[in-house]
């Protein structure tokens, strides 16, 4: 319990989002919270926004979006079970997330990559193809 007189533990969002692994760095952490890609209470927060335990975060990274609740704070970065131990993804979030990635590995079916470089004929009919869209 905490009383008026001393403040809960904090520390900066951006330094945490490092910590807990959802960036590589901290400026990439930084760079993802000025671009709104992060919310804390469904507001855009500054990447210096003291985070404490019990926010509740949601983060954008490339398509997945995690739901999280904050449970520990850290200001280093440390292996991913412990970065792991430092928030809690809501189960809604997790089946969001995997539902994407098996609408992603859907539309990647059935596409197969050429086996070989296209030859010169193959070039010029890939060109003229491209010139009839400029039109």
């Amino acid at each position: 319990m905490t009383d008026g007189s001393t403040p809960a533990p904090a520390i900066r969002l951006d330094v945490w989002l490092w910590a807990a692994r959802f960036f590589k760095t901290r400026s990439l952490a930084r760079q993802a919270v000025e671009t709104g890609k992060v919310e804390i209470g469904g507001q855009r927060p500054k990447s210096s926004r003291a985070v404490r335990v019990g926010d509740a975060l949601r983060v954008q990274r490339g398509e997945e979006m995690f739901e999280i609740g904050v449970r520990g704070l850290s200001d280093t970065r440390g292996p991913a079970p412990v970065a792991q131990a430092l928030y809690e993804e809501s189960e809604a979030s997790r089946k969001a997330r995997e539902e994407q990635r098996l609408q992603r590995a859907a539309a990647r079916d059935g596409y197969l990559p050429p086996e070989h470089k296209p030859d010169k004929r193959a070039r010029r009919l890939i060109r003229a193809l491209g010139d009839i869209d400029a039109l």
